[in-house]
């Protein structure tokens, strides 16, 4: 039981981290149309400029105001000289300009912060674990990295649903040519978009550098998964971002806890590693083979 429990938590926080790299990348293909496989870097940015001004000063605030801001700043800059003139291109010109912005992404971040990998330490006040039940307690930093994922999920909601900037989007998504049409700046909502995603990113750099570890190309790492979820959830929707993440989440946590143990019970010490250790690996595609075959278009596709 406190097994399960342990795992659903862990689920939790993954699923945390993904909904804030998949949110907004499923803004970005599902209103502006392009594969962005720099998504990524962004993620990486913040959390370098997390450690390294954690470092500085010591403070966890500093530094999330770091990652943010950095990561923003640098996707706006991508997105002007880059992104911007790749709307209209098709989408092998877009992985291949956006796959160079990851090479370039990583020397650059190589050179500022130099090839040893900074380490930040879990803030003092998010240290320790307290009790979710008696007999099994949780670190508090995974607790709040949760509780993170569920704030920013409810404020996203509140922006799509509820303001005008979120009914641009939502426009925007279905037919961004007419709302070109009826006067409205597409590149200067291209350019929010983009930015946004690319906070959410920083965001999620700072709440994971604590619990894993930053070193160069860890963006790439995540961003396959990334784009799991956005298949699974349904381009272009941020509550399918939020439905695949927990999928994603929960299928890769089960998985790595009870797969092994499933493998020891029916094959042989000898091949029990091995096929566990593949299987624990390609959980979260079969997961999507099965929602593709059920639902083409994800579970919970965007709205037109």
């Amino acid at each position: 039981m406190f097994m399960f429990i342990e795992q659903v938590m862990n689920g939790l926080q993954y699923s945390a981290l993904l909904f804030l790299l998949s949110a907004g990348l499923t803004l970005i293909f599902g209103i502006m149309n392009v594969v962005n496989l720099a998504h990524g870097s962004f993620y990486m940015v913040g959390a370098f400029c997390a450690a390294s001004a954690a470092a500085i000063t010591g403070s966890f605030f500093v530094a999330m105001l770091a990652a943010v801001f950095s990561a923003a700043i640098y996707g706006l800059i991508v997105e002007r000289l880059i992104i911007s003139r790749l709307y209209h291109r098709d989408h092998l010109d877009q992985v291949l300009a956006t796959l160079g912005v990851i090479f370039f992404t990583n020397a650059l971040v190589t050179l500022v912060f130099g090839r040893s990998p900074p380490f930040m330490s879990i803030p003092s006040f998010l240290q320790g674990s307290v009790p979710i039940m008696p007999g099994l307690s949780y670190p508090v930093m995974r607790l709040a990295f949760i509780g993170a994922g569920v704030i920013v999920a409810i404020l996203l909601w509140l922006l799509i649903s509820r303001t005008r900037i979120g009914m641009l989007v939502r426009a925007g998504a279905d037919d961004n040519e007419m709302v070109d049409a009826l006067g409205i700046n597409i590149r200067r909502l291209f350019m929010i978009v983009f930015g946004l995603g690319a906070f959410l990113c920083g965001f999620a750099g700072v709440m994971a550098a604590p619990l894993m570890a930053i070193e160069i190309g860890m963006g790439e790492k995540v961003l396959i998964t990334t784009f799991v979820v956005i298949v699974v959830g349904g381009v272009g929707s941020v509550r399918g971002a939020l439905v695949g993440s927990l999928l994603v989440g929960m299928t890769d946590s089960f998985g790595r806890a009870y797969i092994p143990l499933w493998m020891s019970t029916l094959l042989p010490p000898q091949y029990s590693d091995s096929v566990s250790s593949s299987l624990v690996s390609a959980s979260i595609y079969i997961l999507m083979a099965i929602v593709l075959l059920v639902k083409p278009q994800g579970l919970v596709p965007a709205q037109r």
